[in-house]
């Protein structure tokens, strides 16, 4: 099994609903594991603005599908959460990225990894050093927590869970 981090988010249609609703799919798929996720974080939209805040969250899964196929099975969470990709940086009923599977390095048109902007982004780092404050993109040489650090500046608020539970 390879442990795999990825970042969760959702701004539209009930943003909690959709991150736990994609929780549950992740875990009821024969091939995925979901070994720890963060709590949920409410964040300011990147690159545009002119929409809601998001929800986010950081999940550790553990799979045996190669990144492409896991890829894959993102994909068509997202599409039955109702994702419409209509340009960059949309409002989105669900986004889910794979920041880092396993430490591997891809650099194919389909697939980054590690994910070539988890590092500056705080609603990624900081979800991602709650579950793992020690672990290290394989492309930076700080720790998941001294990034989190770094973007202090940025608004991510936790989330007080006894709001959605």
């Amino acid at each position: 099994m390879n442990p795999v981090y990825i970042a969760l988010g959702s701004n539209l249609a009930q943003p909690v609903r959709q991150l736990q609703s994609a929780l549950a799919a992740l875990a009821a798929h024969p091939s995925v594991q979901v070994a720890a996720c963060s709590s949920f974080y409410r964040t300011a939209p990147v690159g545009y603005d002119e929409q809601p805040d998001f929800i986010n969250a950081v999940a550790l899964l553990q799979t045996d599908l190669p990144p492409p196929e896991l890829l894959r099975v993102l994909q068509a969470a997202e599409e039955a959460a109702g994702r419409v990709r209509s340009f960059r940086n949309a409002p989105r009923t669900l986004d889910l990225d794979i920041i880092d599977y396993g430490g591997q390095v891809w650099d194919t048109p389909d697939l980054q990894l590690p994910h070539p902007r988890a590092a500056e982004r705080g609603f990624v780092m900081v979800p991602l050093a709650e579950i793992a404050p020690q672990h290290r993109l394989p492309s930076q040489q700080q720790t998941a927590a001294e990034l989190a650090a770094a973007l202090a500046g940025q608004r991510v608020v936790k989330l007080d869970a006894t709001l959605f539970r």
